[in-house]
């Protein structure tokens, strides 16, 4: 009985690469992927905060530097909300929760590549001095401008054409 398990593991494996190639799936970051259509070829927005420049950094980072064929506008909002409150009503533990909104444009034609809106959230805590606090702050608004471009790219990648 075992000796047969593996050799229908192997069978599924295979009807479902073929059903897979059969599909039109391509790779994303293979030769004819979405990922080669973009790199080297969006030019994001100026940042205007912090929060925008960590998120136009983690976008260059994934998507190569900046080029001029297709143009990212986009826009953060960040809100603060306590989280962890204790009997005194002192709150020791902040949720940073944001949402970005995107539009990839084509500069020749003006055509909308693809739009979108993505969100997450991250926190902090404020047990310690005021300077862990302000560190633990700046760390997460860091950390979720670049969760937040990442899921931007997942988006960027899934509607990009194919070369």
């Amino acid at each position: 009985m075992w000796s047969r398990e593996p050799s229908r593991r192997r069978a599924l494996a295979a009807v479902a690469v073929l059903l897979l190639g059969a599909c039109g799936f391509t790779p994303v970051y293979g030769p004819q992927g979405g990922a080669s259509a973009l790199f080297g070829q969006v030019r994001a927005a100026d940042p205007r905060t912090q929060d925008d420049f960590a998120f136009m950094q983690r976008i260059q980072d994934r998507l190569g530097p900046e080029g001029s064929r297709y143009e990212l506008s986009y826009r953060l909002t960040l809100a603060v909300a306590p989280q962890a409150i204790t009997q005194e009503q002192v709150t020791t533990r902040y949720s940073l929760n944001g949402t970005a909104s995107f539009r990839l444009v084509e500069a020749a034609s003006g055509a909308v590549v693809a739009q979108g809106r993505v969100s997450n959230f991250t926190s902090y805590s404020t047990v310690g001095t005021t300077i862990s606090t302000t560190a633990g702050e700046r760390d997460a608004r860091q950390r979720l401008a670049t969760m937040l471009a990442d899921q931007v790219v997942t988006r960027l990648l899934a509607a990009a054409p194919t070369p």
